[in-house]
């Protein structure tokens, strides 16, 4: 096995994997602060900060970033997630050392320069008013606060219109005091690598940071909700979730398995149904949201407005059948689905050094890939049938909906269909 993990005296982690025969590398910083990690006043300065790391350091200005990695044909990213903030660089091997150097010095090194702050500012709030703009990312929002009230993986990553527009240098500063410390962050790499440099370079940048105790953040809590919102587009978007394992659960790969068997391809229960027997949609899906702790099963529809109710009542009734009659067939299939998407990921670096940070940063080790498939290999028909039925006995049920909508039925109703015997 290639995979090597190092902790550093302050508690900084280093995980690197060896590709044979690659001549680039993915490299990237993960540091477990997201929007999970942030109080109600600070909703969207995860997202912020991200969007400020590249706007100047003390050693650079913005320009200067970006000519220092496209003049070696590079890319320099970032992204923020729920529970974690990424910045990742793809580089050919002998640039490495630059890599690393720059994501040290866009995390480590920030200017927060006025100026910097409020044309970010604007740029950030253009942002939200174009995700405004889009149903699907307007109907997700709306469900993950029904589902999550009054707790961080409630809120929207990007934030409110109100707060973005306060944020300021001390804000900022804030965030990184309490979130960015050694003990929370990892540094990945995988491709054209040397461990042992990766290593050298993480103690020469990352060593001098202070050891820092964290609070534990309180756990998720699901809770039944329901989001409504009239809009005047084309069609009707409709999302229902049920309560689902998280990440670390034992559950996590029965809750995959049944999402791909109910919903992960044209071969899948809620296409075959929905699409191809009785016309009422386009687009239609199942899948699985995790956290560390909690999750949701998402079953997913754009339709039109008469055909809302039926679609909505599909979804409930598809659940109750899979519940007797998903075959062995049908989880082979779902398996394979699982597993050779797995193993297809493994040809990118930069799907590795997320493997690596992600079961690093939550499970504190990292599995080997036969390990991960047999855990997929062993749920069978009986386990996802098992699987459905604890989605019913649970009766734990959100729903979303937006855009043509008037028609849809409440989730009352639609829990107790649910519930009702077939």
């Amino acid at each position: 096995m290639s995979i090597r993990v190092v902790a550093l005296e302050n508690g900084f982690r280093v995980a690197t994997e060896d590709m044979p025969g690659l001549e680039s590398a993915a490299v990237g910083l993960y540091v477990f602060a997201g929007g999970r990690q942030e109080k109600p006043e600070q909703n969207g300065i995860a997202h912020f900060l991200e969007h400020m790391a590249f706007k100047g350091t003390t050693t650079r200005t913005a320009l200067e970033i970006n000519g220092a990695i496209e003049s070696v044909g590079g890319m320099l990213n970032a992204y923020t997630s729920k529970e974690a903030t990424a910045y990742y660089s793809r580089v050919l091997a002998e640039d490495v050392p630059l890599a690393v150097e720059l994501i040290a010095d866009i995390v480590l090194n920030p200017a927060f320069q006025s100026d910097d702050i409020e044309l970010e500012r604007n740029v950030i709030l253009q942002e939200i008013g174009e995700a405004a703009d889009i149903p699907d990312d307007m109907l997700f929002e709306g469900l993950q606060k029904s589902i999550y009230p009054r707790q961080s993986l409630g809120r929207p990553i990007l934030g409110s219109t109100d707060l973005v527009s306060q944020f300021d240098a001390a804000d900022l500063k804030r965030f990184v005091s309490e979130q960015y410390v050694a003990e929370n962050m990892i540094l990945a790499a995988a491709g054209a690598i040397d461990h042992d440099e990766v290593a050298r370079l993480a103690t020469l940048y990352f060593g001098g940071m202070k050891k820092k105790e964290l609070e534990s953040g309180a756990p998720g809590k699901f809770s039944p909700g329901e989001f409504r919102k009239t809009k005047k587009i084309e069609q009707a978007h409709l999302a229902i979730a049920f309560e689902g394992p998280g990440f670390l659960d034992h559950k996590d790969q029965a809750a995959r398995v049944y999402a791909t068997i109910m919903g992960g391809g044209t071969s899948s229960r809620l296409f075959v149904e929905a699409r191809e027997k009785r016309g009422l949609c386009y687009t239609v899906s199942a899948s699985v949201n995790s956290f560390a702790d909690t999750g949701t099963i998402l079953l997913h529809a754009v339709t039109g407005e008469r055909e809302l109710p039926e679609m909505a009542r599909l979804f409930i009734d598809e659940i109750k059948r899979s519940v007797d009659d998903i075959g062995e067939e049908e989880a082979a299939r779902a398996r394979t689905q699982i597993r050779v998407g797995f193993l297809m990921s493994l040809e990118s670096p930069a799907s590795r050094i997320e493997r690596l940070a992600r079961y690093l940063g939550f499970f504190g080790r990292i599995p080997e890939t036969d390990e991960i498939i047999a855990q997929f290999d062993a749920i069978d028909s009986r386990k996802a049938r098992d699987f459905a039925q604890g989605i019913i006995e649970s009766g734990k049920a959100a729903m979303a909906v937006y855009g043509r909508v008037k028609s849809a039925p409440r989730l009352d109703e639609l829990a107790l269909r649910l519930a009702e015997s077939c």
